[in-house]
């Protein structure tokens, strides 16, 4: 038979309840303030992408133009050369001398590469020496607008995955509120428990991804 001091050093289940209610008002107001930072870096991420696919775009229309530029200066510089030809066809030193002294550098250095190969090679534009003006420049633009993509889809993969983490915030707050309608002692703590548990690994999740602001 239990005596009075007995049931007065147990605890009362009140005082749990009190302990319960806290604890899940503490997860709710985290978990709001955890769900308006994911929501915040999602948005920026996506702001982040916009501007990295703007600039690529840029980057891709300024390799195109300076690509137009360099075939431009490599068709002035076939001209030249069928001119050399036709020179050296018809046995006009002469003037076969005059079109070579107007050679672009880009075509001299090529054309006494081929001259020292023995003329071996079908012309100087197929030596890996001759390199039209503005190739480097097209390059250039084309590896700076590949990478401005690829780190568009970076951006955009992140911003997602923030969204993803705001919607399993929303499985915690959902856990949390339902823990408050259970009839069960038992059945509140393990909701909110589990309300715990997830917004633990939302956490671990959110603290492994970069944060832009």
């Amino acid at each position: 038979m239990r005596t009075d001091d007995d049931r007065a050093g147990a605890p009362p289940a009140g005082r749990w309840r009190g302990v319960r209610e806290v604890t899940a008002v503490l997860v709710l107001s985290l978990t709001a303030i955890l769900t308006a930072w994911c929501g915040f870096e999602s948005s920026k991420w996506g702001g982040q992408m916009s501007i990295q696919f703007s600039q690529a775009s840029s980057a891709r229309i300024s390799a195109t133009n300076l690509d137009s530029q360099a075939r431009d200066a490599q068709a002035v510089d076939l001209t030249i050369y069928e001119m050399w030809l036709q020179a050296r066809a018809e046995g006009d030193d002469e003037l076969a001398g005059y079109v070579e002294d107007r050679f672009t550098p880009e075509l001299a250095v090529a054309f006494a590469d081929w001259r020292a190969d023995g003329e071996t090679g079908r012309s100087p534009f197929a030596e890996e020496s001759y390199v039209p003006v503005g190739q480097a420049d097209v390059e250039a633009a084309s590896a700076r607008a590949d990478r401005l993509f690829q780190q568009a889809l970076e951006s955009n993969q992140r911003g997602d995955r923030y969204a993803l983490l705001t919607v399993l915030f929303a499985l915690v707050l959902f856990f949390v509120a339902v823990s408050e309608r259970s009839r069960q002692e038992w059945g509140s703590w393990f909701l909110l428990g589990l309300g715990m548990v997830v917004a633990a690994l939302g956490v671990g999740l959110m603290v492994s991804y970069p944060v832009l602001v």
